[in-house]
């Protein structure tokens, strides 16, 4: 009898617990899995810093360019906001103007040239640094003086170096039996001192990017073709300059942005002269919308606009390129 009592007893406590419901996840404090709407929201909340940065500082500035460049503007309208639209009309005026071909061929030349010397003499630096001899550290850091400093410093140093009565460079030339040279102030030479100045100035960019690509690179390649008997250019030309061709993709390209629109260095040393002789578009573009006392902000604007395209088109290239070298 007690036995069947107990189990009796037993049963009923097992038919209550199973009435019992079992606790939810939110009552017993478990978190409960975002909504999807969340997720999205959060992933907004993220990306929403960097999308009102892009519309405040590249998307608003190049939309007023446009609308700069399309109306004309003066001083009065610009500060109303009033301009007439001219449509293609600035961009007319300024390809008919005898200041944009000189502008051009000088931009082509001084972007190419400094280019050309800043890459070659970067990537010899970064090869002969990549050897790690004694003192090689402290020789490399003194190279990134030029790069450190401010090109406000830099320009006016190599003012005062190229200065035709008390440059040193004069001085030295002199010493040598050479006569001295109108560096700054000769329409055959304007052009050849800002280029210098900004090959000086370049060259330390290049020699970083290509230094830490070759740090990428395994020494067992290059002591495999050592093995192999490949001397040091035959190392150079079919092993160390085909495995940088990505770094020297991106170092040129970044190199041609930053060229194309050189502004401080030309103005500080030549301002765009003599004449005409060492302006680029960049420098036309400040000297119309603020080197006269009668401002062409249109025309400036669409000068900028050109530049604008110009690095653009060349961004494309580089883009396509890179594609077909990753699908070979």
């Amino acid at each position: 009898m007690t036995k069947d009592r107990s189990r009796a007893r037993s049963a009923e406590r097992q038919r209550d617990g199973a009435a019992v419901p079992a606790p939810s996840r939110a009552r017993s404090g478990r978190p409960r899995r975002p909504t999807r709407w969340r997720a999205q929201a959060a992933a907004w909340g993220f990306i929403a810093p960097v999308v009102a940065y892009l519309i405040a500082f590249y998307a608003y500035p190049l939309y007023r360019n446009i609308d700069l460049s399309i109306k004309t503007y003066t001083v009065a309208s610009f500060i109303t906001g009033n301009a007439p639209y001219s449509g293609f009309a600035n961009y007319s005026r300024i390809f008919r103007s005898p200041t944009f071909s000189p502008a051009l061929v000088n931009t082509a030349v001084f972007t190419f040239v400094s280019i050309a010397f800043q890459f070659a003499i970067g990537l010899a630096l970064a090869v002969f640094f990549y050897r790690r001899f004694r003192l090689s550290g402290l020789l490399r850091a003194l190279f990134l003086i030029p790069w450190l400093l401010p090109l406000l410093v830099s320009a006016s140093t190599w003012s005062w170096m190229l200065n035709s009565d008390s440059g040193i460079v004069n001085s030295f030339l002199q010493a040598i039996g050479v006569a001295p040279v109108n560096w700054l102030t000769s329409p055959h030479w304007s052009l050849v001192a800002v280029l210098i100045a900004n090959i000086w100035i370049g060259i330390p960019f290049n020699l970083v990017i290509m230094y830490s690509g070759l740090q990428s690179i395994s020494t067992d390649v290059f002591e495999a073709a050592a093995i192999d008997g490949a001397n040091g250019w035959q190392r150079f030309w079919r092993i160390t300059f085909p495995l940088l061709r990505p770094v020297s993709a991106i170092t040129l390209l970044l190199g041609f942005i930053y060229t194309l629109k050189v502004f401080d260095i030309i103005w500080i040393m030549t301002r765009g002269g003599p004449a005409t002789s060492s302006t680029t578009l960049a420098i036309w573009s400040y000297q119309l919308g603020f080197g006269s006392l009668l401002p062409d902000f249109s025309s400036a604007s669409a000068v900028g606009n050109v530049l604008i395209i110009i690095a653009v088109i060349f961004a494309l290239i580089y883009v396509r390129a890179r594609n077909r070298l990753e699908a070979t």
